[in-house]
């Protein structure tokens, strides 16, 4: 009994090196769990962000005010969403400016789960549901006056 069970298991083996061969693409496991041909196929997709650095060389004032702020680390694109063709000068395609109600609360919601320390907000209970950039700075969130 016991030699059948060893065949038993040793064809299951075949069987799943078998099966294994013809489902797992060509390279899997040559970069972890990705597939290698994915990289080319990533890399043959237009590219939508134009990177922060790109934002920096024309927008020297945004940027002194938003070093200074809470919001140094956010990138520019986080706000205004893919700007590589505004980045390719095109002059027709000027971002347009986030509604701050909206975008705010994407981080700041109040939430449990966030550290404490983190400003979270209820929209809700905001002045009449009223932009957030009413009173801050998106660059430099504590309130104007």
């Amino acid at each position: 009994m016991c030699g059948l069970s060893s065949q038993l298991e040793n064809v299951v083996r075949l069987l799943f090196l078998v099966v294994r061969q013809q489902v797992m693409p060509v390279g899997f496991g040559q970069y972890g769990h990705f597939r290698p041909l994915a990289l080319e196929a990533v890399r043959n997709r237009p590219m939508t962000y134009a990177g922060r650095t790109t934002c920096e060389g024309c927008h020297d004032r945004q940027l002194k005010v938003l070093k200074a702020g809470k919001h140094a680390a956010a990138g520019c694109e986080a706000g205004y969403g893919p700007q590589a063709k505004h980045a390719e000068g095109s002059s027709a395609i000027k971002p347009a400016l986030p509604k701050s109600s909206q975008l705010c609360p994407v981080c700041h919601e109040a939430n449990p789960a966030k550290p404490r320390t983190f400003r979270q907000v209820v929209p809700a209970e905001h002045p009449g549901g009223a932009e957030c950039k009413r009173c801050h700075l998106p660059q430099r969130p504590k309130p104007t006056k």
